[in-house]
């Protein structure tokens, strides 16, 4: 019987991605498109990607997961900061957004995105009941490394970097690497903050200091139930931590997956299973003039 593999993309950020990448130094007018005059430089890179993963790494389910407009999440209604620094979204990559999206439909892969909450969190709460069922292996194909807090003994993240090409980056590799468990990943990001995200953190402690405080207290709460007692290494980041302790748990809260989101309680992973049209596929892709291995 052939090992079931889960892959979840973040669409966004492989979306998003593409475009900046094949984007830099361009004006509007020359990013890539078709014969027609439809924008494609996104959707080359995320459907030769998409495919690629699917091939490489014999997945059988795949479901793409999408953000809701950045002013309807929940975080942004309670937190009117965060997020609030990113700029307009360029239009092409509007355009290859809804193209994409049209695209997926089509030819059959599934794309889940619920109001009020993130891709990430839809990523969380698929991720934890695919694994809870013990179906098999999860990848989750992003960027973005506030994932991390999602790793476990059968969920990986593909990370992409210049340096390394692409790492499946497991739970070993991640306690190697920061001597944490992948939860307390949140309490390094409570400290630490995301200025991509403007999520504050606490002010003026940095990775080599959240990090070691993390790893010897626990958790953000067991930090600050023993501030007054911490040890005196941490001296130097001592008044920093109790002026921004209120900033902390905010942050806390904010980088927090939501791992149960109600409306999915009941999704049946069948409905993920591979069944992809490929006479419909490469009718849809050489519309656009990509080519893809498939």
């Amino acid at each position: 019987m052939k090992i079931q593999k889960l892959l979840l993309i973040d669409g966004f950020n492989l979306l998003s991605r593409g475009y900046f990448a094949t984007a830099y130094g361009k004006s509007e007018e020359q990013l890539i498109r078709s014969s027609k005059g439809v924008y494609t430089n996104a959707l080359r890179i995320f459907f030769q990607k998409t495919f690629n993963l699917i091939a490489k790494h014999d997945i059988t389910h795949l479901a793409v997961a999408w953000d809701v407009k950045r002013n309807e999440t929940a975080r942004k209604l309670k937190y009117d900061f965060y997020k609030s620094t990113r700029s307009e979204l360029p239009e092409p990559l509007i355009q290859q957004y809804e193209i994409c999206t049209e695209i997926l439909s089509n030819i059959g892969i599934q794309q889940v995105s619920i109001p009020s909450y993130e891709a990430d969190d839809v990523i969380g709460t698929l991720s934890k009941m695919w694994c809870s069922s013990s179906y098999g292996e999860c990848l989750i194909y992003s960027n973005d490394k506030d994932l991390l807090q999602l790793l476990s003994e059968n969920t990986s993240q593909i990370i992409a970097s210049k340096k390394n090409g692409e790492t499946v980056y497991s739970l070993r590799h991640f306690e190697d690497e920061y001597g944490i468990t992948s939860r307390q990943w949140i309490d390094v990001k409570a400290l630490l903050g995301d200025t991509s995200d403007n999520i504050p953190g606490c002010p003026g402690v940095g990775e080599k200091s959240a990090i070691p405080l993390v790893q010897q207290y626990g958790s953000l709460e067991k930090i600050y139930e023993q501030i007054e007692e911490l040890d005196k290494k941490f001296n130097r980041y001592k008044k920093k931590l109790i002026a921004g302790k209120d900033s902390a748990y905010i942050s806390k809260e904010l980088s927090a997956i939501v791992c149960d989101i109600a409306e999915l309680h009941e999704f049946p992973f069948t409905k993920l299973l591979l069944n992809i049209s490929k006479e419909t596929l490469f009718k849809e892709l050489n519309e656009l003039e990509i080519r893809i291995k498939y």
